[in-house]
């Protein structure tokens, strides 16, 4: 029961974290250079990284670290996605959501210019590319969390969760 619950936190916590960064790439492609509109959507950033980002990869991880620690043998491709679960947690922290809050000033502060800044854009691109450092990571983790390859030719994946206690 405990390694069903995990995986349905994880699903739920990937679908936060995932689904909410989607959102993110829309509306950042969608904006053009409306101030009011680029301000908007930095409040939603902001917002919803709390609300659903950042409480997702927290599920999301969390779970696949109980999960991980219940299986035996732990094959290569797990402990491959384990460390790319751990540098999104980590990127998520302690890169992209202490940006929000300055790129909503920054916004705020182009609504004053009515025009978005120098520092807002030059801003924008350091996100973005913190931003585009998730995208390897995150398809490496589904595929190997879908297809469970096999390294080196060795034999099929045969981990199973302990059922001890």
């Amino acid at each position: 029961m405990l390694m069903k619950s995990m995986k349905f936190l994880h699903v739920v916590g990937t679908i936060m974290y995932v689904g909410c960064i989607l959102s993110h790439i829309v509306i950042s492609n969608v904006l053009n250079d409306d101030v009011q509109a680029v301000y908007n959507a930095y409040v939603y950033k902001e917002l919803s990284a709390y609300i659903l980002i950042l409480p997702g990869i927290t599920i999301k991880t969390i779970s696949g670290l109980v999960m991980f620690a219940r299986i035996t043998p732990r094959p290569l491709w797990l402990r491959i996605k384990i460390g790319l679960a751990i540098f999104l947690g980590l990127n998520a922290f302690f890169v992209l959501a202490p940006m929000m809050p300055e790129m909503r000033a920054l916004a705020e502060e182009s609504l004053r210019y009515g025009a978005l800044t120098a520092e807002f854009k030059a801003r924008e691109s350091v996100e973005l590319i913190a931003g585009l450092s998730n995208v390897l990571p995150l398809l490496l983790a589904s595929v190997f969390g879908v297809f469970k390859p096999r390294f080196g030719g060795g034999r099929a994946d045969r981990s199973r969760p302990r059922t001890d206690s």
